[in-house]
């Protein structure tokens, strides 16, 4: 069972040093900020590298963060959510964020939170991580995610139906990554202010796969009108044209709906989709390059935090809908 515990240790003064030097290089490389306010708002975070699970994939041990609820029941086909966080962090950073677990206890659904392939240091072990987009790294975390499904199915009693993935930042590239190579395993994908890396030349599969996505206008890491970013080389690809690619792949008639669902968050929805395979967006005017509803991250370093609409409420609810049928 999940130690709260391990999750978020006791004190700042316990970190070790040269943790504390990646994550103060790393976050003053990606987000271009004076090291002494990044040492002020994350220091505390080197403290949540925590994972209760390893397992070895493609001959190389990697690391996954689990979360079982108090009311799971061996008897009962259970959902599993994997969550992917976001570059230049790790998965208890994602849990803390995202706050899957407070859904996960109150809807008895597991949650999974893998952790990168770390390519970003060259290597794997503790602190931060990157999913790298790269076809060798992409292969190889695809085989990793679908290996941990292989030992969550063989642990516990998790619904083949009902496997979802979703993820932050490089973490959302990755969940459609995932859509594109494992269709036939997750049964719908979420994106939260998603670092869209990877190219469609490179999906390599049009099976339609329900998607829901975030994102905020005024996200300046991974910009809602496309272009460059400080945190990857290469240029994003606009919000909009993404999701309607996204529709198109899934054979999705008509055009969306545009719904004002709150003073700033607009919902764009395509519904007419192959197999169910809805694709929705949701616009969060001025948001920043953070998780709708979630943990606050320093508004002075990735923008606002909007409290109007939950990303994890809501993409359960949407996750619930759209349990994986004959592909």
């Amino acid at each position: 069972m999940y130690n709260r515990k391990a999750e978020i240790g006791n004190s700042c003064p316990d970190m070790k040093s040269k943790r504390k030097r990646i994550i103060l290089g790393v976050l003053t490389i990606v987000i271009g900020l004076p090291v002494a306010l990044i040492l002020t708002a994350f220091a505390c975070f080197s403290i949540m590298d925590k994972t209760n699970g390893t397992i070895v994939s493609s001959g190389v041990t990697r690391r996954y963060l689990l979360y079982v609820p108090k009311t799971y029941d061996r008897s009962k086909a259970t959902p599993l959510v994997i969550s992917l966080h976001g570059g230049a962090t790790w998965p208890a950073v994602e849990m803390h964020i995202s706050r899957w677990n407070e859904l996960a206890e109150q809807d008895g659904f597991l949650v999974v939170y893998p952790e990168g392939s770390g390519a970003f240091f060259g290597g794997l072990g503790p602190g931060p991580q990157i999913w790298p987009m790269g076809p060798h790294s992409l292969g190889r975390d695809v085989r990793f995610i679908s290996d941990l499904i292989d030992r969550l199915k063989a642990a516990y009693n998790i619904d083949a139906t009902r496997i979802y993935a979703d993820g932050m930042s490089i973490g959302g590239g990755m969940a459609f990554a995932l859509s594109c190579r494992l269709s036939d395993r997750i049964a719908a994908v979420g994106a939260v202010s998603a670092a869209q890396m990877l190219s469609w030349d490179e999906c390599g599969d049009p099976k339609p796969v329900p998607t829901i996505a975030f994102h905020g206008t005024a996200d300046k890491l991974a910009p809602y009108q496309g272009g460059s970013s400080p945190i990857a080389p290469g240029q994003f690809p606009k919000i909009l044209d993404w999701t309607a690619r996204v529709a198109s792949r899934n054979q999705c008639k008509g055009d969306p709906i545009d719904t004002r669902i709150s003073p700033s968050v607009v919902r764009l929805a395509y519904t007419n989709c192959a197999n169910n395979a809805d694709v929705i967006l949701y616009t969060v005017e001025g948001g920043g390059h953070t998780w709708p509803g979630g943990k606050p991250l320093p508004e002075w370093m990735v923008g606002r935090t909007t409290r109007e609409i939950s990303a994890s409420r809501v993409m359960w609810e949407f996750f619930v809908q759209h349990p994986r049928g004959p592909k």
